[in-house]
């Protein structure tokens, strides 16, 4: 529900309201609430909407920004109609290069440059990113965006625009302060640097990596010894989908696989559960899920000057008694 501009509607006129699309289209379209759930074929994904920022505030060294730690994600079942789709109605010019989202929010000070983002032509066009207007069978919620948003699945929220009100098809990469100096990650294999360093290069932040949580046990907590406890939580990666989640009882020096809960799509949580019993003593418990690209979580945390894309294998240490 994060805002990145103070000034955000308190009021909208669902009647009066429209969508704008313009820019190198053949048709420039203004559409109604009406005729964006009436004039198209609907369609639902769940998906996972998560800020880049998740898990900022467990960063060593600190790094600027608000200090989040690991609730800065949701999930749900969001409807609405593929943004290829609208697309297609407008007619995308050849050589068109991307597709740039504003909301109506706006900044307080003039100085401050308005909240816009892009997405490359063909990921646009892939049919799977959409403008919703409905989250888990009801309206939007207007905190999430009412009257419709942007969904981007697989993609942190960082391009999930609230309140759309213009869509622009550009000829070439917008270059704006958003997308040019701000949610951007070093330029190499692990998107990563040495603590302290500032990457040579960067890019712009994009899909998720592989994610997993013990969801039902704090860390510190007591639990009982040599008895059986059920863990539970929850894995989810940027669109490969979960296909294994493994959890260890002595800090990682062993593993064992989970049982994962129903597929409810390749960007939605993955549930999975465990039943385990402890000998008495401290313990860490570890939770590493694998996506079925193969890809994993790293043992050791990865920095970055943000505090972006956090996947580390948690840990929650607990003592049995």
């Amino acid at each position: 529900m994060r805002y990145h501009l103070a000034k955000i509607p308190t009021w909208i006129d669902t009647d009066a309201y429209r969508l704008k699309i313009d820019g190198r289209v053949d048709s420039p379209l203004s559409l109604s609430l009406t005729d964006l759930k009436s004039g198209f074929e609907p369609v639902e994904i769940v998906a996972v909407n998560q800020c880049a920022g998740n898990g900022r505030a467990f960063f060593e060294p600190r790094v600027a920004g608000g200090q989040i730690a690991s609730g800065a994600m949701g999930n749900a079942r969001w409807r609405g109609v593929p943004l290829k789709a609208l697309l297609a109605k407008a007619g995308v010019q050849a050589g068109s290069a991307q597709v740039s989202f504003q909301g109506l929010d706006e900044p307080v000070l003039p100085g401050t440059p308005p909240f816009v983002k892009a997405l490359d032509l063909d990921h646009a066009m892939d049919g799977e990113v959409m403008v919703a207007w409905a989250m888990n069978g009801e309206n939007l919620p207007w905190l999430n965006g009412f009257p419709v948003r942007l969904v981007v699945p697989g993609f942190f929220g960082t391009y999930w625009v609230k309140h759309l009100a213009q869509i622009a098809v550009l000829d070439k990469p917008l270059d704006n302060f958003w997308m040019a100096k701000t949610y951007r990650l070093p330029k190499n294999a692990c998107q990563c640097v040495e603590p302290g360093k500032a990457p040579a290069s960067t890019t712009p932040i994009g899909r998720f990596n592989v994610r997993s949580f013990l969801t039902n046990v704090a860390d510190g907590a007591t639990v009982p010894a040599n008895k059986e406890l059920a863990l539970r939580g929850i894995a989810f990666d940027g669109g490969a989908g979960i296909a294994d989640v493994a959890v260890s009882l002595d800090g990682g020096a062993t593993w064992s696989r989970a049982s994962l809960g129903a597929d409810l799509g390749k960007y939605s949580f993955r549930e999975w559960t465990a039943r385990v019993t402890l000998p008495p003593g401290k313990r860490e418990i570890k939770v590493r899920a694998t996506n079925r690209a193969g890809q994993s979580q790293p043992m050791e945390p990865l920095w970055n000057p943000s505090g972006y894309m956090r996947n580390v294998v948690e840990t929650t240490s607990v003592t049995a008694a």
